[in-house]
């Protein structure tokens, strides 16, 4: 090891890194969900009316699909910053876009009030999040994953993840609540606008605490040798985004690959099991609510589990084990929900999730190790949030559309096996990555001898 690496951390910052990285990337993917939420359930009538109920869904979820655009625009603006000023500075600017953001949906006139124009103003809106998010999950990720130890780091780096599954939990939550105590009309009037407000108080926690954590310390040795070559060498630094393409492009189709199944499985089993329940099956809202609040919080608990067995199996038999899983569930998934009572419901979303949990609660480590210190904010966003644009942005939507088109949910069934496939066939050709130094990974994406040099961060500060 050279005298720059970073110092390993002691057991109790890390603990606070990993608690900030947990509250705030549950906020922020609370937002993000919401919206998905809302969008199944009361915006097709609210920004979408006068037309038939799944053709408003699937302008809703169109609305909701253009977030995942935004997602790579993120990956690209806050990866570039991240990797050259660092995780947490980045962190705090996304928490308060993301916030603001769903703050300012609670506001929004509806197409009663303003027309179309109220449509155009939700998708701006959703444009600001999902930017903001495209930047988020690689900078939460990577702020723990560079301060754990390389032994632990898949269990780590996996409560991060747990994120997701507690944002869907909360924003699952307080529909339930409030379409529980509601009635319709209220809920359809006023009631759904407070959930989107109550994302400020919640900005305002996640912010106080973020604050309170260091800088990555391999971001921050890295940085330090990148000034001292600068200073030896005068070399100008290729910006991240350069560099990732050129020496990392099979690492990032690699993440792209990877993301296929877990992100399309994901969107499928919380947003578009919502329509298919509550519009297809005409099942009642409340049912389906609470079944993916339930898994959810199965979810929650199963994701940490699945990256400690990462540490000791590797990510790859982990993250594949969830992909044939996911590709194999897809029928009995759909044959479930058609039972249309709630016990069948709740185990079709709960071993769904489960299944998802073991792709996603390795993705966090398996992403970090792929990329060296200067190139990995951009290359984990990129890798992740590219994807995102195929996969989890129009899931819903195509899914909604195949309904529609043949009024059975085999299509559906078959999308998933596709991308399970997909996944299976990008993980399989990857190498393992468990036990990777994250210091000595190399331009190449390859791990270093030992006593070798981690690459250096940039030394510009843009």
């Amino acid at each position: 090891m050279s005298s720059s690496a970073a110092a390993p951390p002691t057991p109790s910052n890390l603990r606070r890194v990993v608690t900030a990285s947990l509250i705030g990337t549950t906020i922020e993917w609370y937002d993000f969900f919401l919206y998905g939420s809302a969008a199944a359930l009361v915006f097709d009538k609210l920004f979408f009316p006068g037309s038939d109920p799944l053709v408003g869904t699937l302008l809703a979820f169109l609305t909701y699909a253009v977030g995942f655009v935004a997602r790579p625009v993120g990956a690209l603006v806050f990866g570039h910053y991240g990797d050259r000023l660092g995780r947490k500075r980045l962190l705090v600017v996304s928490l308060l876009m993301m916030g603001g953001a769903t703050f300012a949906i609670g506001l929004l006139p509806t197409h009663a009030q303003i027309g179309s124009a109220a449509a155009v103003l939700l998708t701006v809106l959703r444009l600001v999040q999902g930017f903001a998010l495209g930047g988020e999950w690689g900078g939460a990720v990577l702020l723990v994953s560079e301060h754990g130890d390389a032994r632990r780091r898949g269990y780590w780096a996996s409560w991060p993840q747990t994120g997701a599954p507690a944002g869907q939990l909360l924003a699952t939550a307080v529909l339930a609540v409030l379409t529980a105590v509601l009635p319709d009309a209220a809920f359809e009037s006023w009631g759904w606008r407070v959930p989107f407000l109550l994302s400020g108080v919640l900005v305002l926690l996640g912010l106080w605490i973020r604050l309170s954590v260091d800088e990555s310390p391999v971001f921050k040795a890295a940085l330090a040798r990148a000034e001292a070559r600068k200073a030896e060498e005068r070399e100008a630094e290729a910006t991240p985004l350069l560099t990732v393409l050129r020496e990392h492009r099979r690492d990032v189709l690699t993440a792209m690959g990877a993301r296929m199944a877990e992100n399309i499985g994901y969107y499928v089993i919380t947003a578009f099991v919502l329509t298919y329940g509550t519009k297809h099956l005409e099942m009642d809202r409340q049912t389906v609510l609470n079944a993916v609040l339930v898994a959810s919080a199965v979810h929650f608990a199963v994701i940490p589990a699945w990256g400690a067995l990462s540490d000791r199996w590797g990510r790859r038999p982990v993250y594949l084990l969830g992909a044939v899983g996911i590709g194999l569930w897809a029928f009995p998934f759909f044959r479930l929900l058609d039972t249309e009572d709630f016990g069948p419901v709740l185990l079709a979303v709960t071993v769904g999730l489960v299944l998802h949990g073991a792709m996603y609660a390795p993705q966090a480590a398996f992403f970090s190790e792929l990329f060296a210190t200067r190139v990995r904010y951009s290359g984990a966003s990129i890798g992740a949030q590219f994807s995102s644009v195929a996969a989890g942005a129009p899931a819903p939507l195509i899914a909604t559309a195949l309904l529609a088109d043949f009024g059975s949910a085999t299509p559906v069934a078959l999308y998933l096996i596709a991308a399970a496939l997909l996944t299976v066939l990008a993980v399989g050709a990857a190498k393992e990555t468990r036990m990777r130094d994250l210091e000595r990974i190399g331009e190449d994406g390859r791990e270093a001898g030992a006593g070798a040099a981690a690459d250096p961060a940039p030394a510009k500060s843009l």
